[in-house]
């Protein structure tokens, strides 16, 4: 037999975490060159692609394992959001305006960390008490339930006027969220997603997406897997939520629901439901071309005219554009696939095929 190189275990943990070290790589010189360009409106755009990047991870850790196609968890980034504003917004204006919070909320102003940590945990328990029966449900029953917690959630906090000042908005959320610290925040999403994915957890619940009464034969708890994800989910969204709240400072319960549901789902449709890499790839492609469009909409001189097209069509080439994935590439972008390792023998034989 063959000696073992000493540097297999090594070799093994680098090809395994390879697509992880790859996706962080890519934010971080995305990061890099946008912060060197230096433009306002560029550092804005950069920071909000990335919160809706952790938006879509998070979605993606309970759809890409459990199979089961979400539209309620941008009512835990909205959960997230309001649970970082109470802690955050001066005390006088919470005890004028916000006259049913408790006491430690409404007396005391806490800092961005802890803020975002109390959003994590709270959208994590919403999670899990409502995931107890909706985890329960499979295929397009567990999808309209998801959906019923959205719309439960934007009711209840569009009319709580003591608690979230109802269809008025929360102003003074400090806004101390740039490019840097959402991509802090975006690699430890990735990080968590990718180290769910590969755990025995995230192999249990991906073999009950796969062939769910096979998984349960072979003694997977489907319900408790399911159950675990959506709470992981929930609370990476309820980070992004807190990450929201202080990017833009200003707090309306509208602003989660129908529009960012749409555009969420989107970016993890076009890049490929089936891999983190997708989740990455379908947020910064829909990231271009909504700003492409944006761009072309306000006007864009070009030798002595102006070119512009109608308002509105965002939305259209967003919808063009998911309609032509859907058509010619069903699985997205990245067809379910991660970024290959490149060093192995397998991406040498690529190599060698291509090139002939």
């Amino acid at each position: 037999m063959a000696p073992v190189s000493k540097s297999t275990p090594h070799a093994s943990m680098l090809r395994r975490y390879w697509p992880l070290a790859a996706l962080c790589a890519i934010l971080t010189v995305l990061v890099g060159v946008g912060s060197l360009i230096g433009s306002d409106q560029l550092q804005v755009t950069l920071t909000e692609m990335l919160i809706r990047l952790i938006v879509v991870v998070g979605i993606y850790t309970f759809i890409g394992n459990a199979g089961i196609l979400s539209f309620g968890h941008i009512g835990f980034m909205c959960v997230g959001a309001y649970a970082a504003a109470w802690a955050t917004v001066d005390p006088t204006w919470k005890q004028m305006m916000l006259t049913g919070l408790p006491d430690f909320l409404q007396q005391n102003q806490y800092g961005f960390l802890p803020a975002v940590a109390g959003a994590a945990v709270l959208a994590g328990l919403v999670a899990l008490v409502i995931g107890a029966a909706i985890m329960r449900l499979s295929g397009i029953a567990g999808s309209i339930a998801t959906f019923a917690l959205l719309a439960i959630v934007n009711s209840v906090y569009s009319n709580w006027e003591s608690v979230t000042a109802a269809t008025s908005s929360i102003i003074g959320v400090p806004a101390v969220v740039g490019p840097w610290v959402a991509w802090m925040f975006a690699i430890g999403a990735l990080v968590l997603a990718y180290v769910f994915q590969v755990s025995r957890f995230g192999l249990m619940l991906r073999a009950s997406r796969d062939d769910e009464v096979a998984a349960k034969s072979s003694g997977v708890n489907v319900v408790r897997m399911r159950l675990i994800a959506f709470v992981v989910s929930a609370m990476i969204v309820g980070v992004a939520g807190a990450l929201y709240a202080h990017f833009l400072g200003i707090l309306t319960a509208d602003t989660f629901y129908l529009s960012m549901t749409f555009v969420t789902l989107a970016m993890l449709v076009v890049g490929g439901v089936g891999s983190l890499f997708g989740a990455v790839a379908g947020v910064i492609v829909v990231t271009v071309i909504v700003e492409v469009l944006r761009h072309i909409e306000a006007g864009v001189p070009l030798g002595g005219i102006t070119i512009q097209i109608p308002q509105g069509s965002q939305e259209i080439g967003l919808g063009i554009a998911m309609a032509l994935i859907l058509i010619f590439r069903p699985a997205g972008l990245t067809r379910g696939n991660e970024i290959a390792f490149p060093f192995g023998r397998a991406a040498r034989r690529k190599r060698k095929a291509a090139a002939s």
